[in-house]
């Protein structure tokens, strides 16, 4: 199979299955390995940690963002590169460029490598070298330990919240230079808000978790386990959300605000005790928790606006 990258298009033997592919296609392709969306989330919590963080300077903060968006963009392309055998078995994923074959899996790793490479090396000429070992744990906890653990154990999916949670606390400490409860609190509240954002998606995806082999909670434990840890996690929530104003990091208008939003959420969780069809439940729970963390997101920015 010969890399797009190696010979031109029109040279180069179609992928099996594949669609003949523009230069526009492949380029759209490499960026979906990036997992646009992720990544975006991710520019955004490191540059609210970068923001929060004592001393705030703009060559740190800046080169925090660029250099934990690029890990994150490195994670998931070797994440897709190493899942793209099971990713065809599940609707979401099916037609993700290396499940779909349009794209090399040679091309792939070395993208995934470039992006790696480049993510570390910014963040070691112009953070400090604890925010540049955090990154490299976290690509390294997500492709090596996460990734193939999904195949064995439930207990994969707090693993892979841990560097899931690491772009605020990148921010912060880029800023800094050292951990402190402040940073850690932020990783904390992205920490446990991926469980039962993750939770819900395995329980309405269930059938296609299962059919691919992925051992997440529903599949292993069954749905009422799962809906029991979603709505535990979501108690928790509760209390860390509002942890930064309490640590003075935040004002009071943060706290009412992350206070009210996590207890409407807790009450939407709630839901699933009652509910006759945990599959509907569940997705109205997944969009819930994308609208969580955007208010989360404005009620710190208009925080700071009116606390500086």
């Amino acid at each position: 199979m010969t890399s797009a990258i190696s010979s031109p298009p029109s040279l180069a033997p179609p992928i099996p299955g594949a669609a003949p592919r523009s230069r526009g296609r492949w380029l759209r392709d490499l960026v979906a390995l990036t997992k646009p969306g992720v990544t975006r989330m991710c520019a955004l919590t490191t540059a609210g940690g970068a923001w929060l963080a004592p001393g705030f300077e703009w060559t740190p903060a800046l080169a925090g963002v660029v250099g934990a968006s690029l890990a994150v963009a490195s994670a998931s392309a070797f994440n897709m590169w190493w899942e793209r055998g099971s990713d065809p078995l599940m609707a979401r994923t099916r037609n993700r460029p290396l499940a779909a074959e349009r794209l090399d899996p040679r091309t792939a790793f070395t993208f995934a490598g470039l992006l790696g490479a480049a993510s570390l090396g910014i963040l070691a000429l112009l953070t400090n070298p604890l925010t540049t070992a955090l990154a490299a744990l976290a690509i390294v906890l997500y492709v090596l330990v996460y990734t193939p653990l999904k195949m064995r154990t439930p207990l994969a999916l707090v693993i892979g919240a841990v560097p899931g949670a690491a772009p605020p606390l990148l921010g912060w400490t880029a800023v800094i230079g050292h951990l402190d409860a402040g940073g850690l609190a932020l990783f904390a509240i992205l920490l446990v808000w991926q469980m039962p954002h993750f939770l819900a998606i395995t329980l309405y995806r269930k059938q296609e978790f299962a059919r691919a082999g992925i051992r997440c909670v529903p599949v292993v434990r069954g749905d009422q386990v799962a809906k029991a840890q979603a709505i535990a996690w979501s108690l928790a929530l509760v209390p860390v959300s509002i942890l930064p104003s309490l640590l003075g990091v935040t004002g009071l208008f943060y706290g009412v605000s992350a206070l009210a939003v996590s207890l409407a959420f807790l009450a939407w969780t709630l839901r699933g005790l009652w509910s006759e069809r945990p599959a509907v439940w569940a997705r109205s729970l997944f969009f819930a928790s994308l609208l969580y963390l955007p208010a989360l997101i404005a009620a710190l920015a208009v925080d700071v606006a009116l606390w500086p």
